[in-house]
């Protein structure tokens, strides 16, 4: 089923820009401290799949350095068995070697002058330190930030395609939820810079089954990609009239801001009952012309940890990676 939050596993870093004229502007960093943002060129959609398909190439040559200048000091990479920080994203990455890679659908949104994001399809296969990976479709989503005149990658997040194709089975008469005149008539909360709040504001709408406040939340051109496939605002909307979401509970925040007008949280959704009944949700906000909107959410199943391998097995066992960042090695380990 899909799940979300508004806008809206292995995993991989990728690419993106902005094509707004670059200036000099003052920004201000999670720590709430000011610092000058130096103009960074103008990214335009042909630019950013470059820069995605350079950070493969760096895999291919199995040149770390310089993925790592590639990557924001406040990225997370967002995946089925956890969520990790640029330092844990380096460790994971030592000997993944990509191959047959073949790229589809790309989607580009400018978030601002100094954010933005891309999101693509991918299928690939490859080595992980010597040993044949089998091959693997993903959907994936990266978000890259100017800092100083230069585009850092600071999110990143991939969902395995379904194996099924076509649409998922229409939910039985009985469970799909009506909204209740009282729901209708709800005035939606106003959402803001942070990010969490704002997520908290799209579980309410749904959970009582406003469906318009839900929508409001959503920017005209929003993006939600699930398992099942890729879906546009109208789709969203449409998507979460047919589940009971009632029951949902939130847990282990993050949240990361991009700049003064854009930010990312992330965060597992608990459906008791549903399959899979855990998923790390993650949704990008950004300011328009005033007011806080969604502008792209992607649902991620939760997964097992890997079991720790045995002295005897350590030598030719690995995490199984993804195309432009692998998921970090597991000792162990929005709707």
């Amino acid at each position: 089923m899909k799940k979300f939050v508004f806008l809206i596993a292995a995993v991989a870093i990728a690419a993106a820009g902005c094509a707004a004229p670059p200036t000099n502007r003052a920004d201000t960093n999670k720590n709430g401290s000011a610092e000058t943002t130096a103009a960074a060129a103008p990214m335009t959609e042909s630019d950013a799949m470059a820069k995605e398909k350079a950070v493969m190439a760096a895999f291919e040559k199995q040149d770390y350095n310089g993925f790592g200048e590639m990557v924001d000091p406040e990225a997370l990479l967002v995946g089925g068995e956890g969520v990790y920080d640029k330092a844990g994203i380096m460790k994971g990455i030592q000997g993944f070697v990509p191959k047959d890679v073949v790229w589809s659908d790309w989607k580009f949104q400018s978030l601002d002058k100094d954010a933005a994001v891309i999101s693509y399809k991918q299928t690939y296969g490859g080595t992980m330190n010597g040993q044949a990976m089998p091959p693997q479709t993903i959907y994936a989503s990266s978000a890259w930030v100017n800092r100083n005149g230069k585009w850092l990658v600071i999110y990143h997040q991939e969902t395995e395609v379904a194996k099924t194709t076509g649409p998922p089975p229409p939910a039985p008469k009985a469970a799909k939820p009506a909204a209740s005149p009282a729901a209708a008539a709800a005035t939606p909360g106003t959402t803001s810079s942070d990010a969490q709040a704002n997520e908290k504001l799209v579980w309410d709408a749904i959970k009582t089954k406003n469906y318009d406040a839900f929508a409001s939340y959503l920017a005209p051109e929003s993006i939600e990609i699930e398992a099942n496939g890729v879906f546009d605002k109208a789709g969203s909307v449409k998507g979460v009239q047919g589940f009971d979401l009632s029951k949902a509970e939130l847990s282990e925040w993050k949240t990361v801001k991009f700049d003064a007008d854009a930010a990312l949280v992330t965060y597992v959704v608990r459906i008791p009952g549903q399959k899979p009944e855990r998923e790390r949700h993650s949704t990008i906000w950004a300011n328009r012309n005033g007011k806080w909107l969604a502008m792209l959410h992607q649902g991620t199943a939760v997964t097992p940890p890997m079991a720790a391998p045995s002295p005897s097995a350590a030598a030719s066992t690995s995490a199984k990676p993804s195309p432009s960042k692998a998921v970090p090695p597991k000792p162990s380990p929005t709707k």
